[in-house]
C-alpha cells in the first residue's frame, strides 16, 4: 500500500514476516497517518532492497524473519543511510536483541502484542526528528 510522497510526508518501511500482522499494522498506520507512504516486506532481504530503491524515513521491523532477520537488515540499512530511524516490533524481549538494536539505534523497542498508542508515539518522535533534520 502506498500513497503519494511529498517533502512533508513521511515514508515508512514495515518488515514483518507474518502476512496478517503485516497487512493489519500497515492498514492501521495508513489510517492514522493518511499522507504516509507505507512500503512492506516479508523479510529483511526484501526490506533492504526496498530501502535501497525508496529510502523511507522510518523502518519498523520485526526481529525474527526468514532469509534475513531484522537485526542483520537494520545493520545493512544503517550502512546505506546512517540516520535511518528504527522502531522494533517483536515477540522477543531478550537482552541480546535489545542490546543489538541499542547499538544500531532504535527509537523504540515494542514487545508484541503491539500497543498502537506506543507505536504512534514512536512514529511521532521519528517525524519530529526528521522534521528538524529537514528543517
Amino acid at each position: 500500500m502506498t500513497t503519494p510522497h511529498t517533502d512533508t510526508a513521511l515514508s515508512l518501511l514495515l518488515m514483518e514476516d507474518d502476512q496478517v500482522a503485516r497487512l493489519s499494522i500497515s492498514s492501521v498506520i495508513a489510517r492514522k497517518y493518511p499522507g504516509i507512504t507505507v512500503f512492506t516486506a516479508d523479510n529483511g532481504k526484501v526490506g533492504v532492497e526496498i530501502f535501497r530503491e525508496h529510502a523511507p524515513d522510518v523502518v519498523v521491523t520485526d526481529i525474527n524473519m526468514p532469509v534475513m532477520d531484522g537485526i542483520e537488515a537494520a545493520g545493512e540499512i544503517k550502512a546505506i543511510r546512517e540516520d535511518t530511524r528504527f522502531i522494533v516490533l517483536t515477540g522477543y524481549s531478550d537482552e541480546y536483541s535489545r542490546e543489538r538494536f541499542s547499538e544500531i539505534g532504535c527509537v523504540d523497542y515494542i514487545i508484541k502484542p503491539i500497543d498502537f498508542d506506543r507505536l504512534f508515539g514512536a512514529i511521532e518522535r521519528c517525524r519530529a526528528e526528521i522534521g528538524l533534520r529537514r528543517g
